[in-house]
């Protein structure tokens, strides 16, 4: 997919972080954009449901960051994350997010952040053998499996979805 053109800084740090870590997980990057669920499910040929969609939030009494990595069908139910959590979220502005991540809003990784964040990972995504995820920029994804997502993030799988 990504033919013989190097990967840039953003998404060369993301396979660094994977292969620091020993895991044959390649970063690629795409002509189309990655930025939406939808975009990246079309990109790589696979089920919207497979994309595993990296979103950062705020703790409001902490200021502490919160990555929430959900299917890419799903809303996320925030009044479930506070609750997981144990304090309110809210929205994290797109500042607050590099500062946070070392990465734009539309390429966030689920691991490999400059600080680490709290992640709390989508339980639907553990049902599906093989799933897709931001790679440090909106071109950049890896495949990688549900097991993988939670070893990486370091997460922990909790329903963090919202009722349709």
């Amino acid at each position: 997919m990504s033919g013989d053109q190097p990967l840039s800084d953003a998404a060369r740090r993301v396979q660094d972080f994977l292969d620091a870590r020993g895991l044959r997980l390649e970063v690629v990057e795409l002509p189309g954009s990655t930025r939406t669920a939808a975009e990246a499910a079309q990109a790589v040929g696979c089920q919207v449901a497979q994309i595993a969609k990296s979103l950062v939030f705020r703790g409001e009494a902490s200021g502490d960051p919160v990555l929430v990595v959900a299917s890419g069908v799903n809303r996320v139910d925030l009044k479930r994350v506070a609750a997981l959590l144990g304090e309110h979220v809210g929205k994290a502005d797109a500042v607050f997010v590099r500062e946070r991540t070392g990465f734009a809003i539309g390429g966030i990784p689920p691991a490999g952040h400059l600080t680490p964040l709290t992640t709390l990972v989508d339980e639907d995504l553990l049902a599906l053998p093989v799933i897709w995820a931001a790679a440090g920029t909106p071109h950049a994804v890896f495949r990688l499996s549900p097991g993988d997502l939670l070893r990486l993030s370091n997460g922990r799988a909790a329903r963090v979805k919202a009722d349709a």
